[in-house]
């Protein structure tokens, strides 16, 4: 590995978009490959298997292209395939995401925080050791929102749809008695200013991009492997449509995109 090699990205769809546009803000001179595994989306349904399976998949290829390291920008991928993926490639970086228990644990109030994220997260034994482990005191409100992964898949972040879609489980939420809200999958904070405007101003709404952005800074300065000079180029790919990402990517990160297809080999 070499610090000019670059960081492989990964999510079911664009939702992980949200990771890279903290890491890019975090570390400008990096490289970054994102791959939209867009033809399995979304994960938060499948099977842990299933999901395990895809995860060594897009291992073994951001190794097989060289990557430095490997940033699993999904809470559901992390949460059924982290460990494994550890096990199989030791002598990469891999970073995960988990929701931010933790932090909303030192912000409540009111003793109750609101967790929002796919089925898939809320029901893993990973979800559950954090809970117990970084929150015991805490009362732990669960919403699952699978409707809101495909809202973003689609482009739909604001507007009629997005609100009536986003309203009811804040609402809900808010009404048992949660003042920290927690976006427990990368999809949703691209859903932020509904979300917000459903649960109102003093809220705090809590997602984890930057503080991947600077555990991945701290685990590549430890190896060596930060680049400290240049402009890193961004790269996209996609197990789907590419004219499909280039245009919601594009979109979401506000700039001028272009997407390819990952080889066939790895879809």
């Amino acid at each position: 590995m070499h610090p000019e090699s670059f960081i492989g990205v990964y999510d079911s769809g664009v939702g992980g978009l949200s990771v890279l546009r903290a890491i890019r803000d975090a570390l400008p001179h990096e490289s970054l490959l994102y791959v939209a595994d867009s033809a399995h989306v979304p994960y938060g349904e499948k099977t842990q298997e299933f999901v395990e399976q895809r995860a060594n998949t897009l291992a073994d290829y951001f190794v097989s292209r060289q990557a430095k390291a490997m940033v699993v920008a999904c809470n559901t991928a992390t949460a059924a395939a982290i460990a494994q993926l550890r096990r199989r490639h030791p002598g990469l970086i891999i970073i995960g995401v988990e929701p931010a228990i933790k932090p909303a644990a030192h912000l409540t109030h009111t003793g109750v925080i609101g967790v929002f994220a796919t089925t898939g997260t809320l029901a893993s034994p990973k979800f559950a050791a954090l809970v117990q482990r970084e929150a015991p005191e805490v009362r732990i409100l669960l919403r699952p929102c699978p409707e809101w992964v495909r809202l973003v898949e689609q482009g739909v972040l604001t507007g009629q749809d997005a609100d009536a879609a986003v309203r009811a489980p804040v609402e809900e939420l808010r009404a048992a008695g949660a003042d920290v809200l927690v976006l427990g999958c990368t999809h949703f904070p691209f859903l932020r200013d509904a979300i917000q405007a459903a649960a109102g101003p003093g809220v705090p709404l809590l997602e984890t991009g930057a503080p991947v952005a600077r555990w991945l800074r701290h685990q590549l300065q430890e190896r060596g492997l930060l680049r400290q000079e240049g402009q890193g180029q961004l790269l996209f790919e996609t197990t789907g449509d590419p004219a499909a990402l280039t245009e919601l990517a594009s979109r979401l990160l506000g700039q001028p995109l272009t997407a390819d297809a990952t080889p066939a080999q790895w879809r």
